[in-house]
């Protein structure tokens, strides 16, 4: 088994900057990126059995609000977006030369009581009550997800259809970072043009 294997409960975000300092280090593979409405940031790291993706965008992008849901509507949105960042495989699709499979997803927003970001703010405030979410203060709130995809042959994968565009319309601009054993490289995707090469 691979030493990046996702059994060794690495985040994506270690795996994206462990690739970066291994790849001759871009810098900004390690940086914040900027909160941009229409805007998401996704890392990629390709090891020889894993294609593993960061994502970092503002809440607009996928729900066109950024604080917790106010009614029925807004819940269930929130939901929707939820149930379809799970099924990541349906939203990336990476070259089936690979022989790659969905293995995990993770997701954390504060203001939406979601993964590690919840707990933190429970571990700060206290336990939520009644299923409510503590309210987050940031006024530009983002959610990070984290998606691993074990492969038979990682390195064999020349491209990632990236579906994004066409599942949240809001969603303008992916700025990508990919970091592989060939190095590291920048793209930039939109819709219309949403096939993520992965070969330098």
């Amino acid at each position: 088994m691979s030493e990046f294997s996702p059994d060794n409960h690495r985040s994506a975000r270690t795996l994206v900057s462990f690739f970066g300092a291994w790849a001759f280090a871009l810098p900004v593979a390690a940086q914040q990126h900027a909160h941009a409405h229409g805007r998401m940031a996704l890392d990629v790291a390709v090891d020889a059995q894993s294609i593993t993706l960061a994502i970092e965008s503002p809440l607009d992008g996928f729900l066109g609000f950024e604080r917790a849901p106010r009614n029925d509507s807004e819940r269930k949105r929130v939901a929707d977006m939820v149930a379809r960042l799970k099924a990541a495989d349906q939203l990336f699709q990476p070259d089936p030369t690979a022989g790659c499979k969905l293995s995990k997803v993770s997701l954390d927003s504060a203001v939406l009581g979601l993964g590690d970001a919840r707990k933190a703010v429970e571990d700060e405030r206290g336990p939520t009550h009644a299923g409510k979410v503590p309210h987050a203060e940031d006024k530009h709130a983002d959610i990070d997800v984290d998606i691993v995809f074990t492969c038979v042959k990682a390195a064999d994968a020349r491209f990632i259809d990236v579906r994004l565009f066409d599942a949240f319309k809001r969603m303008r601009t992916i700025d990508t970072q990919v970091a592989s054993p060939q190095g590291q490289f920048k793209r930039s995707l939109r819709p219309g043009a949403s096939r993520l090469s992965l070969v330098r």
